[in-house]
């Protein structure tokens, strides 16, 4: 038993050629083989090892084979399940599917003068409780909702966050890889699963705690993210084709060392890259430089089989006003169409640093309207209605009181 979410039934949005699909899977395979990654944790340098990579210890760099990274892609399934709290609740990720969840903020907005203050435990487990109630919210993102919160020290707030999530929401939990011993005892002692976020540090690097995370929690028995987010012109090439081969790279790795750990665990392809301000010097949140990227990698992993999450909550203006919304909608409507079966987006306020529950509550609206187009039309005799349409004819023919209207108007 699985949550519906919203099925894509036409077929995505693709910007790339068959050609150009391969030429940026060469590019992802050359890196690793030739580049490499930096893993900086000595048991996944020695999985590596084991496995056939060339490894460098006093580099700690990682050189991946082709082969290796293609098999690794292969033990991946195309879709599986998680389990939430409630088993209504529980995600089959992967296919068609698209399944929406929220955005995060390091604290609360006022919503009168827009300045930035420290959450309180109450605000957060409010936060929650909205969140657990949105029609089109099907993940929850409770351990970082609010990471700066009043009178909980900063190395508890994520595990103050599980724990109000697990309490107050019966939804999947997706959660970072920080805390995870405590994180691992608190899912098995409500019998849920974890979906685990682990990131790369660009470029083409993994510090080890997020690798010592990733062994912890697979061999708990949960599915993770590969994740990495890296900034044009920074952290990533400029180009965007280029930041998708380093971007992609750091994704395989993570890809890789899940498979090694143990095969055919559930993986996920992440993707937060955008492009940098250059005047300003931070990413440019909602830039369509960060659309067009990640309607690249939702087809370049698609063509893999593997599911992929899009994180499109995040913009530029620091409140809720046109610039917020249309900067989160566009971006997330890009995402929906190439493909992505998770979309981080509701509630976020200004970049990752302010999130409010109002906010969560108009992007609902947006990520319904977002998922009943996905849903595409459905063509029938029923829904041609030629009978119908004869039986009316011109005016003063209407169609209000006919029940054909009754049955179709609310789900049309």
């Amino acid at each position: 038993m699985a949550m519906k979410g919203f099925t894509r039934k036409f077929k995505p949005l693709e910007i790339l050629t068959e050609e150009q699909v391969e030429a940026i899977h060469r590019g992802i395979l050359d890196v690793l083989e030739e580049t490499g990654v930096r893993v900086e944790h000595e048991r996944a340098l020695k999985l590596f090892e084991k496995n056939g990579c060339k490894v460098d210890y006093d580099e700690k760099r990682v050189r991946i084979p082709s082969y290796l990274a293609e098999e690794c892609l292969r033990r991946c399934p195309s879709s599986f399940i998680v389990k939430a709290r409630d088993s209504k609740n529980n995600l089959r990720i992967g296919g068609n599917t698209l399944y929406f969840g929220q955005s995060v903020g390091l604290r609360t907005v006022d919503l009168d003068t827009w300045e930035a203050r420290s959450a309180t435990l109450k605000e957060h487990n409010d936060a929650i409780r909205v969140l657990d109630a949105l029609d089109n919210l099907h993940q929850l993102v409770g351990w970082e909702l609010y990471t700066d919160m009043e009178a909980v020290p900063p190395w508890m707030a994520p595990l103050e966050g599980l724990a109000s999530a697990i309490r107050n929401s019966t939804k999947l939990q997706t959660i970072n890889y920080l805390g995870d011993v405590f994180a691992i005892k608190m899912a098995k002692a409500v019998g849920i699963d974890l979906l685990v976020v682990f990131d790369a540090a660009p470029p083409l690097t993994y510090y080890s705690d997020p690798c010592e995370a990733v062994f912890n929690f697979i061999e708990a028995g949960f599915p993770v993210i590969a994740n990495t987010g890296s900034v044009m012109g920074g952290t990533s090439p400029a180009t965007i084709a280029g930041s998708m081969i380093s971007t992609s790279a750091e994704v395989m790795t993570g890809l890789v060392l899940a498979q090694l750990i143990k095969p055919g665990v559930g993986v996920v392809a992440g993707n937060f890259t955008m492009p940098m301000d250059m005047q300003r010097g931070h990413p440019a949140f909602g830039a369509v430089g960060q659309a067009l990227h990640l309607a690249m990698f939702n087809q370049v992993w698609r063509s893999y089989r593997v599911p992929t999450f899009s994180v499109t909550g995040y913009e530029s203006s620091k409140k809720t006003d046109f610039q917020c919304g249309y900067e989160k909608a566009l971006g997330t409507l890009i995402a929906a169409l190439s493909g992505a079966n998770l979309i981080e987006f509701q509630g976020c306020v200004h970049g990752e640093l302010t999130y409010h529950p109002v906010q969560s509550v108009l992007d609902d609206d947006i990520a319904g309207w977002i998922g009943r187009f996905v849903e595409g039309v459905e063509v029938s005799d029923e829904t041609l209605a030629i009978d119908l349409i004869e039986q009316v004819g011109p005016i003063p023919g209407y169609f209000l009181n006919k029940e054909h209207t009754r049955n179709w108007w609310k789900r049309e």
